[in-house]
């Protein structure tokens, strides 16, 4: 058996399969943002290990047996995230997570201290990555900057709790801005550009190698006598496609989460930091992908559904399932700054085109558009990278809304596939990657494809009308972007 723990930003997942990949039980439990200061997001480290706790001891209720049988647990996670750990240990403040957009200064700071950071990196420093977050509390929290012994991030501080390792995978290490991913490991310049040493950081690990054992104390407290190994795992997106088994040139998924990923793995390493790409080790061996990012998807449905006091699911549910074109409004989902293709951490979203006739309809409609829009983002700056997408696998839980992919499918002009093992997500490949580590199987033969379910393809009759909202939405940050300066 092996189990796999996503740990996101709203909750952590787990899920547990056997050998021929079956999955055997889920369970999740919630976690909770906080959000101090306007542009701020932390979250308390206790709260992820007392989550991962109820998940594994909730699968443990449910399937006692399979959860003493096994041998190999892998980690996904929410990337960037600063758990910032003293000598003891200890964790030294909240953690800062990866939509916080309070050290947009330091990302200038960074290539003011190293000019050659974009081409070390491969990538233009942003104020999700962990390293300008370093430079935040230098500057404003200096007496826990000097105490600061180990960095990690999210799924790795569960993984010292579950081993004492401080352990990190490739695919993760490169969202913290500390990594030269062309070389795959970290980076003395990069490093010194954020004032920290490579003392501080967790020995490097490809997604696929055992990193440890569960203590004895933990195996004991998770009924688990045989003290599974622990995998290196992956950044939530990288453990994604490896659920999906997008490890091969070109294969490609779009992830419709909280934030909203268009992801290409890729066997070279290719980036465009020109446009915000996100160019990063994969979680396997001699492979590499690139991301576009959106901060706010399906977060932009829920921010709305709070706003008109209505769960999301009976907003989408209202619209139906068929799409004849584009809403009347237009809207920018900027809600928390923006990635891909943009880089603007200090730009807010709006909504625009709005009458005496528009409704709930109207502005869920242009929610569900926007995000397609922002994906469309995306991938015209994977093109400029030169990765051609034909077409792609939706995970997370927007894929649930079948007018949601019928807009993106449209917006994209390429068909969406859908598993048929439903949102399998970044727990199902994490549990891959524990399987590999604790067996030392090849992982071309268990980061396999699933089967599909069945395939959203572009909507011909609304192609058109979305491809004129399309060029309006692409003018609108060029028009009010020092607006917000």
């Amino acid at each position: 058996m092996y189990l796999g723990l996503d740990f996101g930003t709203s909750s952590v997942k787990g899920v547990l399969i056997d050998a021929k990949q079956k999955i055997i039980a889920t369970a999740s439990a919630p976690v909770r943002v906080s959000r101090p200061e306007p542009g701020w997001s932390e979250q308390n480290p206790e709260d992820w290990w007392k989550a991962c706790n109820t998940v594994v001891k909730t699968l443990g209720k449910l399937k006692p047996k399979a959860i003493a049988a096994v041998e190999g647990i892998g980690l996904s996670g929410q990337q960037h995230g600063a758990t910032l750990l003293g000598k003891d240990g200890k964790v030294l403040r909240p953690c800062i997570l990866w939509n916080d957009a309070r050290s947009f200064r330091e990302c200038v700071d960074i290539e003011t201290a190293e000019p050659r950071a974009r081409e070390i990196s491969g990538n233009i420093p942003l104020a999700g990555f962990t390293a300008p977050k370093l430079l935040w509390v230098k500057k404003h929290e200096p007496k826990i900057f000097s105490a600061v012994a180990k960095v990690l991030l999210p799924k790795d501080y569960i993984r010292f709790r579950m081993t004492g390792e401080y352990a990190s995978d490739m695919s993760d290490s490169s969202g913290t801005y500390w990594l030269d991913c062309a070389r795959r490991d970290w980076s003395e310049k990069l490093l010194a550009a954020g004032s920290m040493s490579i003392e501080q950081m967790p020995k490097l690990h490809e997604g696929t190698d055992a990193t440890g054992r569960l203590t004895a104390a933990v195996a004991r407290s998770w009924g688990m006598p045989k003290r599974p190994v622990v995998a290196g795992g992956g950044g939530d997106n990288a453990a994604a496609a490896c659920g999906i088994g997008a490890v091969t040139d070109n294969a490609a998924l779009v992830s419709i989460g909280t934030s909203g990923v268009m992801f290409v793995s890729n066997d070279t390493f290719r980036p465009n930091a020109g446009r915000a790409v996100h160019a990063f080790c994969h979680a396997v061996p001699g492979a590499w992908h690139q991301m576009g990012v959106i901060l706010s998807a399906a977060a932009s449905l829920e921010w709305l559904a709070a706003i008109l006091g209505k769960p999301a699911p009976k907003l989408t549910a209202a619209l139906g399932s068929k799409l004849a074109g584009p809403s009347s409004a237009l809207m920018l989902p900027y809600l928390s700054g923006e990635r891909t293709p943009v880089a603007d951490a200090q730009i807010r979203g709006l909504i625009m085109g709005l009458g005496h006739e528009s409704g709930h309809k109207t502005l869920t409609h242009a929610a569900l558009d926007a995000v397609a829009f922002a994906f469309r983002d995306s991938l015209e700056a994977l093109k400029d990278a030169g990765t051609g997408v034909t077409r792609v696998t939706a995970v997370g839980g927007g894929s649930r809304s079948e007018l949601w992919l019928k807009i993106i499918a449209t917006v994209l002009g390429v068909p969406v596939d859908l598993p048929a093992a439903g949102d399998v997500g970044g727990a199902f490949g994490a549990a891959r990657l524990g399987m590999i580590a604790a067996t030392g199987a090849d992982f071309r033969k268990v980061l396999t494809a699933p089967k599909i379910a069945r395939t959203i393809k572009p909507e011909p009759k609304a192609r058109d009308a979305y491809e004129a909202h399309y060029r309006r939405y692409a003018s609108i940050y060029p028009a009010i972007k020092e607006i917000y300066r």
